[in-house]
């Protein structure tokens, strides 16, 4: 299992050092209550502070200035060395307080405030980071059944369902076939489903061939695009129009989201093509 970056807060469920890769109707109780600073740290100890590996856009550390690559020092007056030392200060805060935070940004320290914002879900902070934005890049796969492109920006034109799921991942088992079944309905159209999992290729081949998946599927060797899309829970469907924007996001299995996202597909290849 690779490690994906970590949240502020982070999931009950995760660890402080790496996320654990949940089934996506497995739902955290009471985070509603929790404080979010919209970053993901990095373990990296080569200098002073907490390194950040990403800022989710939108995010109160994103309206403070932070950004990714910055090294925070102190939270509050509190000098932080550790993710833990984060977590450990922002958990004495509510969300709308104001925080005070210092952080390296190319060499320099730099003071920003950041009013705390309420702990979002799943759902709501993965389409904070993507949604109206292009489509990350496709880093490091390996194409292990069909056709995979090596860069998303090569299927410009076509509608994308991006989806990132696991052998073992029960709800991923019940959303294959249903993709198949959208990409036989609408191939011809402009419609190209894609499927990413971490896990080996060998395994992912054998599982592909017996199950029947009629579509691109690749291994994310060392989970360097699922990091990218910022990937939390399995099953998550990235959705991507022509232009290669994303335009919507879902994460976990719902019974009344086939018509929907059926519809969706229609709409999108609807549109005209750039």
């Amino acid at each position: 299992m690779w490690s994906v970056r970590t949240l502020l807060v982070t999931l009950v469920a995760a660890g402080v050092g790496g996320t654990t890769l949940l089934p996506g109707d497995a739902r955290a109780q009471g985070l509603d209550a929790r404080p979010w600073l919209g970053v993901a740290m990095d373990k990296d100890t080569s200098a002073p502070g907490v390194s950040v590996g990403h800022v989710i856009r939108g995010s109160p550390a994103d309206k403070a200035g932070v950004r990714e690559g910055d090294r925070i020092v102190r939270i509050a007056g509190t000098t932080v060395a550790s993710p833990s030392d984060i977590l450990r200060v922002l958990g004495g805060h509510t969300p709308g307080d104001t925080v005070d935070i210092a952080f390296v940004h190319a060499g320099r320290e730099q003071a920003a405030r950041a009013a705390l914002a309420t702990f979002p879900s799943q759902d709501e902070m993965i389409r904070m980071d993507l949604v109206g934005t292009f489509a990350p890049a496709l880093r490091d796969v390996q194409t292990v059944s069909g056709a995979f492109p090596s860069d998303v920006r090569a299927l410009r034109g076509r509608v994308v369902l991006l989806d990132f799921w696991a052998t073992w991942c029960g709800p991923c088992r019940v959303v294959i076939p249903k993709l198949d079944t959208l990409q036989a309905r609408y191939g011809a159209q402009g419609l190209t489903v894609l499927g990413v999992t971490a896990e080996e290729a060998p395994d992912v081949a054998l599982f592909a061939q017996r199950i029947g998946m009629h579509y691109g599927v690749a291994v994310d060797r060392h989970g360097a695009t699922s990091r990218t899309y910022g990937v939390v829970s399995l099953p998550t469907l990235v959705v991507i129009d022509k232009r290669g924007v994303v335009r919507d996001v879902a994460v976990g299995f719902s019974p009344g989201a086939d018509a929907q996202l059926e519809a969706t597909v229609q709409s999108l290849l609807a549109e005209p093509t750039p």
